[in-house]
C-alpha cells in the first residue's frame, strides 16, 4: 500500500509521514528531498535557476516511480497535486490524506520556518497571509480530492492509522 499525504506547504507532511511509517512498520519518502538527492540540488535554487514548470516536470515524474513501490508512506511537495493530473494518478495508485489547516495556522508555520520555500520567499510577511490565502482557494479544489480529510492542527498519528483502516476496509 502507499499513502500519499498532501497538503500546503508548511503542513507537516514530513513530520507526519515519518510518525505514520514508523506506525505502520513502512518506509517514507519525501518526494522533495528525493529531488533534492536525486538531483544534488535544493529546490529553491532549481526554481532561481530553472523554473518552476521545469520542476513540476521532474516532480511529476519522481510521483510515477512510486508507483513500484509497496509499505510507504510519501509526503508530497505543496503543488505536487495541482500539476500533471497527480492528484488522480496519486487516487489511482494509493490513499491520498490531505492535511488541511486554516491560513492563519499554516501562516504562522511557514514564518517560523527555517526551510526556504521557493514561493513563499518573494512575499513579505504582511502579504504572505494574503498570498497563502489565495493560493489555497487555487489548490483546494486538488486537496479536496483527497480520499480522507483531516485536520492538520492537532493531528494523532494513532486517529489517522485508524481512519487509514476504515477507509481500507470500505474499498
Amino acid at each position: 500500500m502507499r499513502i500519499y499525504l498532501i497538503g500546503y506547504m508548511g503542513a507537516g507532511k514530513t513530520t507526519l509521514s515519518k510518525k505514520l511509517a514508523n506506525l505502520l512498520g513502512y518506509n517514507y519518502i519525501d518526494l522533495d528531498q528525493m529531488f533534492e538527492e536525486r538531483y544534488k540540488i535544493e529546490i529553491d535554487s532549481f526554481f532561481k535557476k530553472y523554473d518552476e514548470k521545469a520542476f513540476r516536470n521532474i516532480e511529476s515524474q519522481l510521483l510515477k516511480e512510486t508507483a513500484s513501490l509497496n509499505s510507504v508512506v510519501i509526503a508530497t511537495g505543496g503543488g505536487t497535486p495541482c500539476y500533471h493530473d497527480n492528484m488522480s494518478w496519486m487516487n489511482q495508485h494509493g490513499i491520498t490524506v490531505y492535511l488541511e489547516m486554516h491560513p492563519r495556522s499554516l501562516f504562522k508555520r511557514l514564518i517560523l520556518s527555517k526551510k526556504k520555500r521557493p514561493l513563499v520567499l518573494s512575499h513579505r510577511p504582511a502579504e504572505l497571509l494574503l498570498f497563502i490565502k489565495n493560493h489555497l482557494v487555487e489548490r483546494n479544489k486538488f486537496y479536496n480530492q483527497a480520499a480522507i480529510i483531516i485536520k492538520g492542527e492537532d493531528i494523532d498519528p494513532s486517529d489517522l492509522h485508524q481512519r487509514i483502516l476504515k477507509f481500507q476496509e470500505r474499498n
